[in-house]
């Protein structure tokens, strides 16, 4: 069985036991969390969709925080003596998806 969830402005397909990086979300590590956002579940055979699924929902615990690597953001024109050197590492939750329920 599989769903598709939306957090942090993105959507990720998950199944039992995956591990994914989202954006960071509150808890410790080792907290559970539910997330009710499930906008497809399926086995294969059928496909359940909505936006999202009332009554559906993942459970998922928080395994670490992270920050990922830093990317580089250079800003140039030319002849005009004109250049930013920014730098940005963005946050993570690192989730472990433990069940998955349809709800109805």
């Amino acid at each position: 069985m599989y769903a598709v969830i939306r957090t942090g402005g993105k959507q990720y397909r998950v199944v039992e036991k995956d591990i994914i990086s989202v954006e960071k979300l509150a808890g410790e590590p080792g907290a559970t969390i539910e997330l009710a956002d499930v906008l497809a579940i399926g086995d294969g055979a059928s496909l359940t969709t909505g936006t999202p699924i009332s009554g559906a929902s993942v459970s998922a615990t928080v395994v670490e925080h992270g920050r990922g690597d830093k990317i580089i953001i250079f800003k140039k024109k030319r002849r005009h003596n004109y250049r930013r050197k920014n730098g940005h590492r963005q946050a993570f939750t690192k989730l472990r998806i433990e069940a998955i329920s349809a709800g109805v």
